[in-house]
């Protein structure tokens, strides 16, 4: 079935469903599908991590500009003119040919031969991605009425946690028995087949077909009138503030997950990809679909529960994220972290249902758009760097502060290889600088999770201004 040109789709209010339920959930599946992918190529940087680090001798705040800032800055610069695109042309092939330019470009990732060239591939990678979830979550509101969007927004919010669970149950096996290079290479390419698919079997549905009967809408917004509306409603603004939150913690925490457990419990890349980073995101996963389920089911008799839901459970993961990087022990950090993403995950269907259930059916994908665009740009771009920035303040204040080996160690040599490290040294200084880095990314890690709690307190404050501004109830 192709793709029919947006342009000729009549605007209607039906309230109903568009096509059968089977094609329905076959759409909502291939959108998953591509989600996921794009998490894939985003996490798969974070998992690799310090083979990368280790080969270009980077420090964590580099590092933290390769994986967030380089990508986060074309990504938000890309992504609101795309949604304007989108608000006019056909959706599934701004999708469709997003998927393929960000396959192909992780793929280049693996050929870089240096840090500049790696972090101009990583720049492509935004480009191709920003043009995912604006029209992604434009067409699941046309496919879904109001009722079931939170759920089939969760459903494919999921790609998130997927992705990076995916990153991590390839993307370390992959880089231990060959290299970080042949994990972008492989995780790359099979987006362009996945590309094609979504072009030549996603039908274009009718703008606004799903909502109900008398919903406000408009035949035309311009991308300034977007902003004036948007400029006066508090809801979206909460959310985007509590949105921007999480993702600053959460992408400044996924980006030196896997190098805290490399450093502080000592396993190799493809251990900690496969016994800790792949439950935490498949937990992450759950907590996704089972915050869009609940929120479903809560919200015909608790009219805020989109919102009240995810603040809860922000606020009681924080003991849970404390503890899981403070232990020394394996097992409880790994009990404790797959609650933690279990709870603040329930945020994700949320953020978008919030987002495009309080703008008229001609502004979603723009909507979604600037909601990306500060997510993004404050969240992916600063968080990295921010907990990147912490780690490498602490490690040389630790490497200062080692009166027995802190003259023959420096940050930088404790960035290096083993090998590096005792051609310049010693066993001892080898462990030393294994401890001071592990230290310095654990209470980075721990510290920067606790902000999560702002985000909760955000969700909880939007309970008082959101069924003022929901054009389409969702009761």
């Amino acid at each position: 079935m192709s793709a029919t040109q947006a342009q000729g789709s009549p605007t209607t209010n039906t309230g109903q469903a568009f096509g059968t339920s089977g094609y329905r959930n076959y759409v909502l599946f291939s959108l998953l599908v591509v989600y996921t992918l794009n998490f894939i190529d985003r996490a798969l940087i974070g998992v690799i991590s310090e083979p990368i680090i280790q080969e270009f001798q980077l420090t964590d705040l580099q590092f933290g500009l390769l994986s967030g800032f380089g990508f986060a800055l074309t990504y938000t610069l890309f992504g609101i003119p795309i949604a304007r695109f989108a608000e006019q042309y056909n959706r599934v092939r701004i999708i469709a040919f997003s998927v393929i330019l960000w396959s192909v470009m992780t793929a280049l990732c693996g050929l870089a031969g240096s840090f500049l060239a790696l972090l101009v591939f990583r720049i492509g990678v935004g480009i191709g991605e920003a043009g995912c979830t604006p029209p992604a979550n434009s067409i699941i509101a046309d496919y879904f009425p109001p009722r079931s969007r939170a759920r089939a927004l969760a459903i494919y919010a999921m790609g998130v946690t997927l992705g990076s669970a995916l990153a991590a149950a390839f993307g370390g096996p992959i880089a231990e028995a060959f290299s970080w290079r042949e994990a972008f290479i492989i995780l790359g390419l099979p987006g362009v087949v996945i590309g094609l698919i979504v072009l030549f079997t996603i039908k274009e549905p009718p703008r606004g077909y799903s909502d109900p009967p008398g919903t406000p809408q408009v035949e035309k917004l311009g991308f300034g009138e977007t902003l004036k509306r948007l400029s006066g409603n508090r809801s979206y603004w909460i959310n985007a503030l509590a949105a921007t939150i999480v993702a600053f913690v959460g992408y400044g925490v996924s980006s030196f997950q896997v190098s805290f457990f490399v450093r502080v419990h000592e396993l190799s890349i493809a251990d900690a990809a496969l016994q800790l980073v792949l439950p935490v995101s498949l937990a992450a996963a759950a907590g996704t679909f089972g915050g869009g389920y609940a929120i479903e089911k809560l919200s015909g008799r608790f009219v805020n529960a989109v919102a009240w839901v995810p603040g809860w459970s922000l606020i009681l993961s924080l003991p849970l994220y404390w503890i899981g990087f403070s232990t020394d022990s394996q097992a409880t950090a790994l009990v404790m972290l797959i609650v933690a993403a279990f709870l603040h995950y329930t945020y994700l269907g949320s953020q978008y249902t919030i987002a495009q259930g309080v703008v008229d059916v001609k502004a979603r994908a723009t909507a979604i758009a600037i909601l990306l665009f500060v997510v993004n740009l404050i969240g992916y771009g600063l968080g990295p760097l921010f907990v990147g920035a912490i780690s490498d303040y602490l490690s040389a204040s630790y490497v200062s502060s080692n009166a027995a080996l802190g003259s023959q160690m420096t940050l930088e040599l404790c960035k290096g290889t083993d090998a590096d490290i005792l051609a310049a040294g010693s066993q001892a200084v080898l462990e030393a600088c294994r401890q001071v880095t592990g230290e310095g990314v654990r209470d980075a890690l721990r510290f920067t999770a606790m902000i999560y709690g702002l985000s909760g307190l955000a969700y909880l404050w939007l309970c008082k201004h959101l069924q003022k501004d929901l054009l389409a109830k969702m009761s």
